[in-house]
């Protein structure tokens, strides 16, 4: 029977730190981010479509008219070579994916002060409450109509309802017509949901507003 000689252990104390190729080494590379596009050489289809406000400068900068249509891809990214700029994929689900030269750090900044400029300006949309009485009066009925055009104007919903206290349950059919005369005073600035209906002892409607009332 022979014998393998054994591998002399290497003294001193063992090098820290991940092994090359070893569990750290994968751990490091799970945590770089994706681009958000693809771009350049990631882009593997045969041709796309380009697209741009920029395509007369690209036009004067390659010595061809170049025009929003669909080309083949290794020309496009040639083209952004020679401009020292990116090719970004757009529309990825496009037939075929719509793409643009432009400086792709650049095109990213403008895209997120988009969405933010756009989040700004969501304006939150609230649900105001009116209450009515059967027995409301002319002049009650009118101040709170103005209160309601102006929550419409703003932009925000409007719940309005009747509320029968005790026996005044038995005149809902005011409360009915009550509610839809508030309906027919607001039907230029929103529109009901649905028609008045009856919820244990509150006879309600919700108004949204019309697309372009809000001021």
């Amino acid at each position: 029977m022979s014998f393998k000689p054994s591998r002399p252990k290497p003294s001193g104390p063992r090098p820290s730190g991940p092994r090359p190729g070893g569990p750290g080494g994968r751990q490091m590379n799970r945590n770089i981010a994706a681009p958000e596009h693809r771009i350049n050489e990631f882009i593997r289809v045969p041709e796309i479509r380009l697209v741009g406000d920029n395509l007369e400068e690209i036009s004067a900068a390659v010595g061809q008219t170049v025009e929003a249509a669909i080309y083949p891809t290794f020309k496009a990214l040639k083209w952004a070579e020679e401009m020292a700029l990116d090719l970004v994929e757009i529309s990825p689900n496009a037939e075929p994916p719509v793409c643009r030269i432009t400086d792709y750090n650049k095109f990213l900044y403008q895209k997120k002060k988009k969405e933010k400029e756009l989040k700004a300006n969501a304006a939150k949309v609230e649900l105001k409450e009116i209450r009515f009485g059967p027995e409301t009066g002319e002049h009650d009925f009118e101040f709170k109509l103005r209160h309601a055009k102006n929550f419409l104007t703003e932009g925000n919903k409007v719940k309005a309802y009747v509320q029968f206290k005790g026996r005044a349950i038995v005149f809902k059919d005011r409360g009915e017509l009550l509610l839809l005369r508030f309906m027919k005073e607001l039907e230029e600035l929103g529109v009901a949901e649905q028609l008045p209906k009856l919820e244990g002892k509150r006879m309600m409607v919700i108004l949204s507003p019309k697309k372009g009332t809000k001021k």
